[in-house]
């Protein structure tokens, strides 16, 4: 069973219909929506600040969501995938979106929709990501807009499978 855990008077509210791993770890103030997923040594704290997560979102392995006290919560939208041992930290994330392997994304990041963030990136404070595009490096700058079927054959399919393999475990 997932380590839920209350702090300061604030208990994570989980939604309907979520998969939680058994070691997955979620404290303090933190929502999360429906139809989410949170996997193995996936951390998502919310001691420091609160932490929103909207429907169909899918924390996968080893991944880091945290905040900064009192300046920088975590706002997360729907269908976004954090891939595994990625860092999200004090910034906002809107509707489908994926956020690579090993990523990083900083403190007062914007993320818009319809956005990939390639694996091992990181998006330095403060940086907004420009609706449907693509960004990659250290520090990470927009390559390209997003292509059609990269936005479906990988953003879309990610979220949506991500529910499937959630089903496997429950």
């Amino acid at each position: 069973m997932a380590y839920i855990i209350p702090l300061n008077g604030k208990v994570p509210i989980i939604g309907s219909n979520c998969f939680l791993a058994s070691n997955a770890t979620i404290v303090g103030d933190v929502r999360m929506g429906d139809n989410c997923s949170v996997w193995f040594n996936a951390v998502i704290r919310g001691d420091v600040h609160y932490i929103r997560i909207g429907n169909y979102v899918n924390i996968q392995d080893g991944a880091i969501i945290h905040c900064t006290y009192q300046k920088a919560p975590v706002n997360i939208g729907n269908y976004v995938s954090i891939a595994h041992n990625a860092v999200v930290h004090g910034c906002t994330i809107h509707d489908n979106v994926l956020i690579g392997i090993g990523a990083i994304i900083l403190d007062g990041c914007i993320i818009h929709s319809n956005s990939l963030i390639a694996a091992g990136s990181v998006l330095l404070e403060n940086t907004v990501v420009e609706p449907g595009s693509v960004y990659a490096g250290v520090p990470a700058k927009k390559v390209k807009d997003i292509d059609p079927q990269l936005l479906k054959g990988q953003v879309e399919r990610i979220a949506h499978s991500y529910q499937m393999y959630a089903g496997w475990y429950k």
